[in-house]
């Protein structure tokens, strides 16, 4: 099975192995959310434990 080009553009891996993702709802309608909120969807959040070994299936080759 090939490589999904597009997942390994939204994934990120660390040196450890851990799966990192953007946080969804970053890209338009901001000014609902609170600021506390905004901060928090700058940052990367770790991919959740049941969808690791899916992602992990579609990345295989690319790192």
């Amino acid at each position: 099975m090939s490589t999904r080009k597009t997942v390994t553009k939204r994934i990120r891996i660390t040196k450890k192995g851990k799966m990192l993702r953007r946080v969804r709802g970053v890209s338009h309608n901001m000014a609902k959310q609170s600021t506390k909120t905004i901060q928090r969807k700058r940052n990367y959040s770790a991919v959740s434990k049941s969808d690791y070994k899916r992602v992990r299936s579609l990345i295989q080759n690319a790192y």
